[in-house]
């Protein structure tokens, strides 16, 4: 395993051209070397050259070819050992069980990326053949199907210093639509990612890829991602983190004389609702498992459920009033870094401040701020505080939530109605309570990427069928997902080839159909 550098990859080769920042151990405030190089910006425009040199030859591959690299970055992940986690561990304060799992579904969902690109049907090919007599007008042979958007820049996230990070989904997706990709490094974690990153350009050289297939650049400025974001060369942008971070790329992006698509996951308080029948029949285990929820990796997860909603006469005080003592007996917990905590301690503050607002339960032990500890906390108010008060609909990340009590139906809907986007909302009810409150559901459809009934929103599966993202601002696209194979479509886009002669077609178009895929052949799905 090659020792730590801190240079800035850019393609082959290290940069070690800028200013320098090391990393902190956020349970000890130390810091950890080696020095990290900012990317300059010579820097990024020289990983944006090779990445553009690299696109044509990269995207022209044969699909296998393109499979074994993704599979080869797998094995070299997976080649680092326990170094990686243990780097990732003293940068991010997560535990090794839960970075052993992250690692094994980083590798999963490049490897799943790797079959998608094998099997081939994601191009989405489609055939109209010609009907070179019909009246009044001849019908042309018109075939589409989706090719690669060119270099792509990617935004490593704090919270999964593996899975949304250097080689996460948004770096395997673009990778595996043909896209070349330069990733920003997080400063929270740039050793972990320098790892991962060495990982990716010995895949790289060992199956012979171009060089600019890859880069990483590190920096904590800003000017690094708008750097970035601004390449003439860049074509698109993928991005998990706050709502200010992406709507400030997606803004930059819009602002180029050549606007590229941002797909940013942004901020999300993922509403859970308790209907009356759940509670009556579980409120004790629904209490454990809303705790367990909220609390899971310090409330550091996009998918933490910031809101729970009930009826006051329908067993949802007893659950508020169970939360209490257990938010009190919740440990203390380290956040990922110091910027988080001042966050979450801010938002909280912000929160507790509204006149009607009160705190059910609170972590008895007392929270080491030098060991960027964070205490977890219930709240509680009425449906009317939170309709008048917006503030109590903004996403505070961390292990707490609010718990909003209604006297009515109609207050329930109303809640919904005015809930903004977010990546997921979760109803716990019986059979006779969904049919009962089946407008809630004909609402939240409208709100949420992803609907769920019992269980809790955290943890999620990589898998074809997954969404993960939803309307504005919990995504700049409510269109896209960043989690499953769906993800490959946000880094290609259609083109159509009309009366092209058979030996000029793309394999995917040919009427043999060499690879094998599903088509649409004349309005006729089909191999």
């Amino acid at each position: 395993m090659s020792e730590l550098t801190g240079n800035n990859l850019i393609g082959n080769q290290a940069a070690s051209n800028g200013e320098t920042y090391q990393a902190i151990n956020p349970q000890t405030g130390s810091s950890i070397g080696p020095d990290f190089y900012s990317a300059t910006e010579q820097d990024i425009d020289s990983a944006f050259q090779k990445a553009q040199e690299a696109s044509e030859a990269y995207r022209s591959l044969a699909p296998e070819a393109r499979a074994e690299f993704l599979e080869a970055i797998a094995e070299e992940i997976g080649a680092l050992g326990d170094a990686l986690l243990e780097r990732a561990n003293e940068e991010t304060a997560l535990p090794m069980p839960r970075l052993t799992g992250e690692r094994g579904r980083t590798v999963g969902q490049i490897r799943m990326f790797a079959q998608i690109v094998r099997e081939g049907s994601w191009v989405e090919a489609s055939i109209d053949t010609a009907i070179p007599d019909r009246e009044p007008l001849p019908k042309p042979d018109v075939r589409r199907m989706l090719i690669p958007l060119g270099p792509v820049a990617v935004f490593g996230a704090s919270n999964f210093p593996l899975a949304f990070s250097v080689a996460g989904g948004d770096t395997a997706s673009a990778l595996a639509a043909g896209c070349p990709v330069v990733v920003k490094a997080h400063p929270a974690h740039p050793g972990t990612s320098e790892f991962v990153g060495q990982a990716i350009v010995k895949a790289a050289q060992r199956t012979g890829m171009p060089e600019g297939v890859f880069s990483l650049v590190h920096g904590p400025s800003p000017k690094v991602g708008e750097a970035m974001v601004k390449h003439p060369h860049c074509q698109a942008v993928a991005f998990t983190g706050s709502l200010g971070g992406g709507r400030a790329l997606f803004d930059l992006a819009s602002q180029r004389p050549n606007p590229i698509p941002v797909y940013a996951e942004m901020g999300s308080i993922n509403p859970v609702f308790f209907l009356p029948g759940a509670l009556a029949e579980n409120a004790g285990s629904l209490a454990e498992g809303i705790l367990g929820s909220v609390t899971l990796g310090v409330g550091q997860f996009c998918t933490n459920p910031g809101l729970i909603v009930g009826l006051e006469d329908g067993g949802f005080p007893e659950l508020v009033e169970a939360l209490g003592p257990a938010f009190k007996g919740a440990a203390c917990g380290t956040m990922l870094h110091a910027g988080i905590q001042k966050a979450y301690e801010a938002s909280l503050k912000t929160v507790q401040s509204v006149s009607g607002v009160e705190v059910i339960g609170q972590s008895e032990q007392a929270a080491e701020s030098d060991k960027t500890q964070v205490q977890a906390v219930g709240l509680s108010t009425d449906a009317k505080t939170f309709l008048e008060n917006s503030q109590l609909s903004d996403e505070v990340f961390g292990p707490s939530t609010l718990a909003v009590r209604c006297q009515s139906k109609e207050e329930i809907l109303q809640i919904a109605s005015n809930l903004e986007g977010h990546l997921t909302a979760t109803i716990h009810g019986t059979e006779a309570d969904l049919e009962e409150f089946k407008d809630l559901i004909a609402v939240l459809e409208t709100k949420v990427g992803r609907l769920l009934i019992g269980g809790f929103p955290t943890g999620v599966e990589v898998c074809a069928s997954m969404q993960h993202g939803g309307p504005y601002p919990a995504a700049s696209d409510s269109r896209s997902t960043s989690v499953g194979g769906a993800a490959i479509t946000r880094f290609a886009r259609p083109i159509a080839y009309q009366n092209f002669p058979a030996s000029q077609l793309p394999a995917e178009l040919q009427d043999d159909n060499p690879r094998g895929i599903w088509r649409l052949v004349d309005g006729e799905r089909t191999r």
